[in-house]
């Protein structure tokens, strides 16, 4: 009977704190939110070739951070460092690798933290979408997709993970996408990477909460929709004026502020997160009809 009790009142306790937690995050999100600073910090980025990459790298070094941009495509990564060059902000650095290779990634951390010093915060922006229907993905796409969309941020936060522990202070940034939240027809492959990124990332928060590293080095998932970056062949739009492609200078934009914000997870635009996880509390019959009535995606691009 004592057990009993200890248990039903740990059951209050643990009550009582989530209606305190839901009160003050209420309040929190009525209030202006503090936005930390970010200059000086040292933030590596993968993809800044072009699309999203390339605007978080200029984003970036307008605020004063020292950005490492890394692409494979030397030339289009060297336009965009010396695009953020001349804004004449924080210092940019180009290095080339092909971060679905675990030992170029180790390489590069080496040279990175000799040449520039310890990366402070991973920004996992590189992906690959092929997009046509499953029977007609070539064992080959499915491999690479995963290779550059999952193993890839395996590799480069076991690479810089360290680098922060070092300096007890950082940041890991995943990109997922919509298509990591719902499950999307001529997207099966890269569905499965970008749920693949959500959960490890939610299980490296554990990890890193329950270590010595709690509050010290913090993580954040982005799920943006659809973005005009040619990744999106040909993308299916229902509703335009209000689910149209976004900007790449937005989506980098609301990135950042959910960076400086310590969120964890972040939908682009954030009302997604929300429809999302209350349609999944409905019978999926119910789901499905959201998602027959919105109607977008992408259409095959062997059409």
């Amino acid at each position: 009977m004592f057990a009993f009790l200890q248990d039903l009142l740990q059951l209050l306790v643990l009550i009582v704190r989530v209606l305190l937690e839901l009160t003050t995050v209420l309040v929190q999100s009525m209030l202006p939110r503090k936005l930390k600073d970010i200059s000086g910090e040292i933030v590596l980025i993968t993809g800044t070739g072009h699309g999203i990459g390339r605007e978080l790298a200029l984003q970036y070094a307008a605020w004063g951070s020292t950005v490492v941009c890394v692409d494979i495509d030397e030339k289009n990564n060297m336009d965009t460092v010396q695009e953020a060059q001349r804004l004449n902000r924080g210092a940019v650095h180009s290095f080339s690798c092909d971060v679905s290779k675990r030992e170029q990634v180790l390489a590069l951390a080496k040279r990175v933290k000799t040449e520039v010093g310890s990366v402070s915060v991973l920004v996992n922006n590189v992906g690959i979408m092929p997009t046509h229907p499953l029977p007609q993905q070539s064992a080959e796409e499915i491999q690479r997709v995963f290779d550059v969309n999952v193993f890839s941020q395996f590799w480069t936060i076991q690479a810089f993970l360290d680098q922060m522990k070092e300096r007890r202070n950082g940041h890991i940034i995943s990109l997922s996408s919509i298509a990591g939240v719902v499950g999307l027809s001529n997207l099966v492959p890269y569905c499965a990477t970008k749920f693949a990124v959500r959960g490890m990332m939610e299980a490296l928060h554990e990890e890193l909460r329950e270590g010595p590293y709690k509050d010290l080095i913090r993580v954040t998932t982005i799920f943006p929709y659809m973005t005009n970056t040619g990744l999106c062949k040909y993308p299916k739009v229902k509703f335009p004026t209000i689910l149209g492609l976004l900007d790449p200078k937005e989506v980098a934009k609301r990135i950042i502020e959910a960076h400086r914000s310590n969120c964890l997870e972040v939908t682009i635009p954030s009302s997604l997160m929300y429809i999302n996880n209350w349609t999944r509390l409905l019978p999926s019959s119910c789901g499905i009809m959201l998602k027959d009535y919105i109607d977008s995606g992408v259409e095959s691009d062997l059409n």
